[in-house]
């Protein structure tokens, strides 16, 4: 326990790190994931099928391939076109490529959740004299948000979990920084679980806030009695 003490500061910075690369890859994935199932939706084939094979083939690989190959591959591309002069940290490499797989299943999520959307309701809208940009601000985006979010919770904390994917790229997030204590230490079970526990703290804290936003997404909606 004192070598733990001793790396605490070192485990809280990497704790900070890890948070910060999924609040990143949830903000970004969700505005991809929303552009994707707005294209899934599109009555044009030219937009509606590149997206649905792209959102295939980021969900058939492993995420860590993908880290890999986003990472390792964008950096050798950029070198080649800039000569060296821009190149990509391991926390944006690790970003992008977590942010896309996260884009492919959120995309899913929420064109199922457009579609689960009573189209009379936005047939009466229309009816109405609403605007397209008003039915979808008002009557299709809020119910696809209340439908979609069980889902975004599960895929977010997938998300928090693969995190831990990018140490290997010499970021020092949670993981990294729990190796590098375990190896140093020889504690790897003290240290591991201390990550696990982290770990566990993230999603501890973010189920009631999840919580939350269903239960404001849900108010007015009838639930059925028994």
């Amino acid at each position: 326990m004192h070598d733990l003490e001793a790396y605490s500061g070192q485990l809280f910075a990497g704790a900070c790190v890890t948070l910060e690369l999924a609040v990143t890859c949830l903000v970004l994935g969700f505005a991809l994931g929303l552009a994707g199932a707005a294209a899934s939706l599109s009555p044009s084939a030219a937009i509606r099928l590149p997206v649905a094979w792209g959102t295939r083939l980021l969900r058939g690989v492993p995420e860590f391939v993908i880290l890999l190959v986003c990472y390792f591959g964008a950096s050798q591309l950029l070198d080649r076109a800039t000569h060296g002069a821009v190149s990509i940290t391991p926390f944006e490499g690790g970003a992008f490529a977590l942010s896309i797989v996260f884009a492919s299943y959120a995309s899913e999520m929420l064109r199922g959740a457009f579609l689960a959307v009573p189209r009379g309701q936005l047939e009466a809208a229309a009816a109405l004299g609403l605007r397209p940009s008003q039915v979808l601000r008002r009557i299709h985006l809020p119910q696809a948000w209340r439908i979609a979010l069980p889902s975004l919770n599960n895929q977010w904390q997938n998300l928090l979990k693969d995190t831990s994917l990018v140490s290997v790229l010499g970021l020092e997030e949670l993981m990294r920084k729990a190796s590098i204590g375990a190896q140093v230490t020889r504690q790897p079970f003290t240290f591991y679980i201390a990550a696990a526990t982290a770990y566990l703290l993230f999603l501890g804290l973010s189920n009631p806030l999840f919580t939350l936003l269903e239960r404001r997404a849900n108010r007015g909606v009838s639930r059925p009695t028994a």
